[in-house]
């Protein structure tokens, strides 16, 4: 029974990387198709994103039954409930590359993106395909350091961002472009940031801190 239990949790951990790889691909195929007007690679990712739900639907279920099943207690059931919130946090980052593919697809056969800001957003996409890899690293091995490291690209992201803005701020765009931009803008920041939230959670599983963890969902309160 207790053999059959530590299946079930190596399973949660391995469905919640590859949620990563997922999302990673669906970032980078969104960040592709708004730089180059690609309307079937937009397409894909919009209708791809189903199957990270499913993934998501599929670790909520298992967990479910982990929890009626063994009823674990201590850090057992640490690690089901917040892989929980973890899964919460990968699907959101499979729905904001989802709305990148939308922008892309809005905007064709013109790119959404205008020649001066391509290499900022190419940038933000990078940073953003980063993230998510460094992401299924941490969950895979539960890496405290490496979680807390992962501050520093989205301070990068960040940077991006403002930079976005302040060009948005200070250029002559029309109002559809002012807008595209400011939601591209928003979407990359969002994706990092749910990341880090995801890494707060592993210093939680590891250490049962909960400073990293409240710190985090308080920055995200914003996107309900």
């Amino acid at each position: 029974m207790r053999e059959a239990f530590h299946h079930d949790l190596a399973k949660i951990t391995d469905e919640l990387v590859e949620m990563t790889r997922m999302t990673s691909s669906a970032i980078t195929r969104a960040t592709t198709a708004l730089l180059d007007a690609d309307v079937h690679l937009a397409e894909s990712v919009i209708e791809g994103d189903r199957a990270i739900d499913r993934v998501r639907e599929n670790l909520d279920e298992l967990s479910f039954d982990i929890l009626a099943r063994q009823a674990p207690v201590a850090s057992d059931l640490r690690t089901v409930v917040t892989s929980m919130r973890m899964s919460m946090d990968l699907e959101r980052m499979g729905d904001l590359a989802r709305h990148v593919a939308k922008v892309a697809r809005l905007r064709y056969p013109s790119s959404a993106v205008p020649p001066e800001l391509r290499a900022t957003v190419l940038q933000m996409g990078q940073v953003a395909e980063r993230i998510v890899a460094k992401t299924g690293s941490i969950i895979a091995a539960n890496d405290v350091v490496a979680a807390k490291e992962l501050e520093q690209d989205d301070d990068e992201m960040d940077a991006l961002h403002r930079h976005l803005y302040a060009s948005i701020s200070s250029g002559s765009w029309s109002p559809e472009q002012a807008v595209d931009l400011t939601l591209i803008g928003r979407y990359y920041e969002r994706f990092a940031d749910h990341a880090v939230s995801i890494a707060a959670r592993v210093i939680y599983l590891v250490t049962g801190s909960y400073d990293a963890i409240a710190q985090e969902d308080s920055d995200l309160t914003d996107e309900a």
